[in-house]
């Protein structure tokens, strides 16, 4: 039946309740309520055989009883009783229900065969169903509350959950907000009604600018998949049942498949559709396609009076892949006069303490020609602060620390129109998610650990000799100073060798070709040998190159880098994870600082992402992870009896099931 059939639920011009009762305590006296106290102005008939009136109102026995037609029934009696009432309301003529009642599918095989009867009778009859298992309905626009809490603040998000909690939390906080929603419909068990019809629905509901969706399951994926080509509107989705008990927990709950996370992250992805994490960023991505413009760029600036707000925005902002612009010449130099003279000219620009509105309101007015979108971050009980904020402009707006004057400012912002975010990262987020990913930069990674520019370096050889003095196991190794020596020790060595460039100049061998591997005669040792000179001569023509280092070929093994580098502040910091030329790529280590037990070490090689490699890992045999730890602990030992050395790194390692062998390594010293 065609989505815009649904006007029955969303503005029935007659409601029918079901089990209303004269409890205050019951659904049905508190549902019956809050559509009369919501102002809804069509007729409402309560249905309970032993009552006269109840809240005032002429009581009937059943629906059928009704003199004049009616558009929607709330159904809140007994799960054993619905099939009747939903039988009544066919003959009637009523056109959509809502079953409030739990006790069905949710409920076992029992409340399931329930379900299916309900569903039979409904189609025969005609009639619509929203749940059961449900938290109802509510259309702020029409008015209409049938459902609970009475909310009535009118807005433009709407909200489609099959959690009546989840759904009635996001009716809470626009509530709070002074934002509103322009509906909500709890979905339950979704017997007919689905998440898919309500997306077709809302996509033509002139109210609604934004669909929030939370989901554990889909129930028809080939229409949910057309609804979304043809959605216009953007979707924000929760998506619920993402680990394997949270899915477990997501098809008992209004049994749902909740399906392979994976899976519904690429339908998402190539649909153009919003994924939440968590709910609060389901507020706030909603929060912002309903209310912030879209940029027309990734240009940022940040005007604040907390520099540190203005810090945690810029991270947030260089995460989500917006440009924290440098302030521009000429905006600085028209800046002179308006801001204090002790502010410093740059993103963000902090307008210190003595701030006020009228100084935001000038900084604003000449900054605008220059940036993408203004970040305004209130950091004080900035009064008079909603008056310098304007609906749908490139602004995105933060407040923060303002206490009392927060609370009336922020409200007054919410009644214009304009949102407003709590934090400065949350705020980000939300901004991002409004402008497409062509558009944004590069995302920024956090700082890391960065190798010593000042300092002297060791060559391969005096690494290798030095490491074995210290305990470490090191790969089978002969200093070459010419081709000749080169093939000499690779048949002493014996078949297949590797060949490695031996310069303290040249940090990354493999940047200069100065690393040959499997390497199967003499013939191409030599031949390697002064290609590889060669060609780094030519490159780093500055280096100090003494020859190159003959090694046997390891056996394979888990290849994992061991490392310490001496932060200026704290001190040896030492570091391990998963070895080879993409560390630094992918960034799958653990740090620490020292002091190190043995605990510690044990530790560390469980807190990477690849720490299943070590544990075994389709058939392979576990690595010796004492010998590893040790290892770590041979590294602590030399941190802290040699302070000029500045860094080691131990890359590759090859860990074995009995074991451990330095493959690679260098050291930087104090100079």
């Amino acid at each position: 039946m065609a989505s815009q059939h649904l006007d029955a639920f969303f503005r029935p011009r007659s409601v029918a309740v079901i089990g209303a009762s004269e409890s205050p305590e019951k659904y049905g006296n508190i549902i019956l309520r809050n559509i009369l106290d919501g102002g809804f102005r069509g007729a409402v008939y309560p249905i309970n055989p032993k009552s006269d009136t109840i809240l005032g109102l002429q009581c009937f026995r059943n629906v059928k009883d009704i003199p004049d037609t009616v558009d929607l029934a709330v159904v809140i009696i007994p799960a054993r009783l619905v099939p009747q009432a939903v039988a009544e309301c066919g003959e009637k003529g009523v056109k959509a229900a809502v079953i409030i009642t739990g006790g069905f599918s949710e409920a076992g095989a029992e409340g399931e065969a329930l379900q299916h009867q309900v569903v039979d009778i409904a189609r025969k009859g005609g009639v619509r169903l929203i749940g059961p298992n449900c938290q109802g309905v509510n259309n702020p626009y029409h008015p209409l509350c049938a459902s609970w809490p009475l909310l009535q603040k009118q807005g433009h998000v709407a909200v489609i959950s099959q959690s009546g909690t989840v759904g009635a939390a996001m009716m809470d906080w626009f509530s709070d907000e002074d934002l509103g929603v322009s509906c909500f419909v709890s979905l339950g068990n979704r017997a007919d009604v689905d998440e898919t019809d309500l997306i077709e629905y809302f996509e033509n509901d002139p109210n609604t600018r934004v669909i929030a969706l939370y989901v554990e399951g889909i129930k028809r994926p080939e229409a949910f998949r057309n609804a979304l080509n043809q959605a216009a509107k953007p979707i924000v989705v929760l998506k619920a049942g993402r680990t394997p008990k949270g899915r477990v927990a997501a098809e008992s709950h209004t049994k749902s498949l909740a399906g392979a996370d994976g899976v519904y992250g690429a339908l998402f992805k190539s649909h153009g559709v919003v994924r939440a994490e968590n709910i609060q960023e389901f507020f706030d991505f909603a929060k912002a396609f309903a209310y912030l413009k879209e940029p027309a760029g990734n240009r940022i600036l940040f005007i604040t009076t907390s520099g540190g707000a203005g810090i945690l925005a810029t991270d947030a902002a260089e995460k989500e892949g917006l440009d924290v612009a440098p302030l521009p010449f000429e905006l600085a130099a028209a800046l002179e006069g308006v801001i204090p003279a002790h502010a410093i000219r740059a993103n963000p620009l902090d307008l210190t303490g003595d701030a006020n509105a009228a100084m935001y309101q000038a900084v604003m007015e000449r900054a605008r020609p220059y940036y993408d979108v203004l970040g305004v971050i209130f950091g004080d009980p900035v009064e008079k602060a909603a008056d310098v904020v304007t609906p749908g402009a490139d602004e995105l707006v933060i407040f923060l620390g303002g206490a009392d004057v927060e609370k009336v400012e922020r409200k007054r912002m919410h009644l214009k129109g304009v949102p407003v975010f709590p934090t400065p990262e949350r705020g980000v987020r939300a901004l991002a998610q409004r402008l497409p990913k062509q558009k944004r930069i590069k995302p920024a990674r956090t700082t890391f650990v960065e190798g010593h520019v000042q300092g002297r370096a060791s060559s391969l050889s005096e690494c290798l000799a030095f490491l074995e003095k210290h305990g470490f196991e090191c790969i089978c190794h002969r200093f070459a100073e010419s081709p000749g020596k080169a093939v000499h020790v690779a048949h002493q060595l014996g078949f297949p060798v590797a060949l490695k460039i031996d310069s303290p100049d040249i940090l990354h061998k493999s940047d200069v070709g100065g690393v040959r591997l499997n390497l199967r005669s003499g013939q191409e040792v030599r031949k390697a040998y002064e290609e590889m000179m060669a060609h780094a001569r030519r490159i780093m023509p500055q280096a100090s190159i003494r020859g190159a280092v003959v090694t046997s070929m390891a056996a394979s093994g888990v290849e994992v880098i061991l490392g310490m580098n001496r932060d200026p502040q704290f001190g040896p910091v030492l570091l391990f994870g998963l070895g080879g030329v993409t560390v630094e790529l992918y960034r799958d280590v653990t740090l620490k600082i020292l002091p190190v037990t043995r605990d510690d070490a044990l530790a560390m090689l469980e807190e990477i992402q690849g720490a299943p490699l070590l544990s075994g890992y389709r058939g392979s045999r576990p690595v010796d992870k004492n010998a590893l730890a040790e290892a770590i602990l041979k590294l602590a030992q030399l941190a802290a009896s040699h302070e000029d050395l500045l860094e080691i790194d131990l890359n590759p390692v090859f860990a074995y099931s009995e074991g451990v062998l330095v493959a690679d390594a260098r050291l930087i010293w104090k100079s």
